[in-house]
């Protein structure tokens, strides 16, 4: 403005080109901050991209074996024989000696105190890692001989944090199985106890949610881990402490979707909230990674073992 005032005196401008030129100058800011941030948002890309290429360079720390099979759908039957692991660094094993046998359709309780080695079953039993000593097999073959894809394509895994994308609900249910129709999802929905709420929302089964289901409750993305282990349909389940952390009217809601979740389904059932045990068929007691008691809860809660000392403390 003080050039422009200059240059009117100067008699080399008029008022009005001035004040046009003002004007035109307003225009510029928003354009010339977006170059500002340009550097910014290039930098930010660099960075993600690089992230990204080196997770597609990771080399996993299992591979499948050179004789690996694929197996199709499995029957269901798990068996651990004498299984030893201790994670790198520790001190101690994390399980020892660990022997079990699943039938086909049976609901089997691990529980015990923190640290006791219980989630370790769980990721042994996916191949995160390799036991240093025994056997774990389905349908009577060893888990190392069979390709990771066809194993894991067998085995649903509902967590105590459930994994959530940045997506639409019906994605997020949906990742459980690639074939899955829109039906398919509604109807694993229905039987998760998800379908009413996932309709009550802006844009139902097409409402954006954020990473780590930002926007639901905790009963409200455990139920939509169930519709999607609904929807995979596998006949081995692993949950892994499906109800920590939930109220107790959130608990009693999600008592009737993982009923119906684990119904046919050979189920390992990972907890320590012992209201959960009552409906398996047998209970494992674990203790500094070994077995200390074993049998159907009804006749552990009689006996006068570690079971029964567990339900005294939860009282």
């Amino acid at each position: 403005m003080g050039l422009g005032v200059w240059e009117i005196t100067s008699g080399r401008i008029s008022l009005g080109g001035v004040l046009a030129f003002a004007a035109i100058l307003t225009y510029l800011y928003a354009p010339l901050q977006e170059l500002g941030q340009l550097r910014v948002m290039v930098s930010a890309a660099t960075t993600g991209s690089e992230r990204i290429i080196e997770l597609l360079d990771a080399v996993p720390p299992l591979a499948d074996a050179p004789d690996a099979r694929r197996l199709a759908r499995a029957w269901g039957h798990v068996r651990l024989q004498s299984v030893g692991f201790a994670y790198p660094g520790a001190s101690r094993p994390a399980v020892q000696g660990f022997t079990v046998d699943v039938q086909q359709g049976e609901l089997l309780a691990v529980t015990g105190a923190s640290g006791a080695g219980k989630s370790t079953i769980a990721k042994l039993l996916l191949r995160f890692y390799d036991p240093d000593f025994g056997r774990i097999a389905l349908d009577g073959v060893d888990i190392r001989h069979l390709t990771l894809e066809s194993l894991r394509s067998n085995i649903a895994l509902v967590q105590q944090e459930t994994l959530m994308f940045h997506g639409t609900i019906r994605d997020n249910i949906g990742y459980g199985s690639k074939t899955a129709t829109d039906q398919d999802i509604v109807e694993a929905a229905k039987a998760a106890d998800a379908h009413e709420f996932i309709t009550a929302l802006p844009a139902g089964y097409r409402t954006v949610i954020g990473q780590h289901g930002h926007g639901l409750s905790g009963g409200q993305r455990q139920r939509i881990a169930i519709a999607r282990a609904m929807v995979a349909n596998t006949p081995v389940l692993v949950l892994d402490e499906p109800t920590a952390s939930l109220d107790s009217h959130t608990f009693d809601r999600l008592l009737g979707p993982l009923r119906r979740l684990t119904a046919g389904r050979t189920t390992i059932l990972i907890t320590h909230d012992l209201r959960l045990t009552a409906n398996a068929d047998r209970v494992l007691v674990l203790s500094q990674g070994r077995v200390v008691e074993h049998g159907p809860p009804g006749e552990l809660l009689a006996a006068s073992g570690p079971y029964r000392e567990l339900h005294m403390l939860a009282r």
